[in-house]
C-alpha cells in the first residue's frame, strides 16, 4: 500500500488502524446501551399513564404516545442533542421509535442550509420515503391478503 509516496505493508497499516482505533469497553459500552434504552422506554410508559389519567383510552394513549415520542426525538435532533445521546448511549438511542424519529429528522437538518424546500423538504424522505412506501405496500398486500381469506 502506498500513502502520498510511502510505502507501507499490510501488516503496519493494520498496526496503524490498530493504534488509532479507540479502545472499546464493551462492558460499558452495552450497559450505557441497556440504561438509555430502558429510561426511553419508561419515558414512553410514563406518557401512556399520563394520557390515560386524563382520559385516553388506551388506543388513543397508545398513538399519542407514539406521536409524542416521535415529536420529542425530532426536537432532541433538531438541536443537536440525540446526536450527542447516541454517541453516548450508542444503540441504547435506537429504541425503534425515537430512532426512526431521528433518522428522519436527522437529513432534513443536515440539508437546511440547501432552503426548506430543497434543503429540508426533500431531504426529509431520504430515510422516510422506503418507509412509507414498503409500509404502505405491506399494508395493501396484508389487507388483500385478509379480504381474500375472509
Amino acid at each position: 500500500m502506498s500513502m502520498k509516496g510511502i510505502r507501507v505493508t499490510d501488516a503496519q497499516y493494520g498496526e496503524l488502524v490498530k493504534k488509532a482505533s479507540p479502545n472499546s469497553h464493551i462492558g460499558a459500552d452495552c450497559a450505557r446501551a441497556f440504561l438509555v434504552g430502558g429510561i426511553i422506554c419508561a419515558l414512553g410508559e410514563g406518557i401512556i399513564k399520563l394520557y390515560l389519567r386524563v382520559g385516553a383510552d388506551k388506543e388513543l394513549a397508545g398513538l399519542l404516545t407514539s406521536a409524542t415520542l416521535v415529536f420529542l426525538a425530532a426536537l432532541l435532533t433538531g438541536f443537536g442533542w440525540y446526536e450527542k445521546l447516541g454517541k453516548y448511549a450508542g444503540a441504547g438511542s435506537l429504541v425503534p421509535i425515537t430512532g426512526f424519529a431521528n433518522a428522519i429528522a436527522a437529513p432534513a437538518i443536515e440539508f437546511k442550509k440547501e432552503g426548506f424546500i430543497f434543503g429540508v423538504g426533500a431531504k426529509m424522505f431520504v430515510v422516510a420515503g422506503p418507509v412509507i412506501v414498503y409500509g404502505t405496500l405491506a399494508s395493501v398486500v396484508v389487507g388483500a391478503i385478509y379480504f381474500f381469506v375472509r
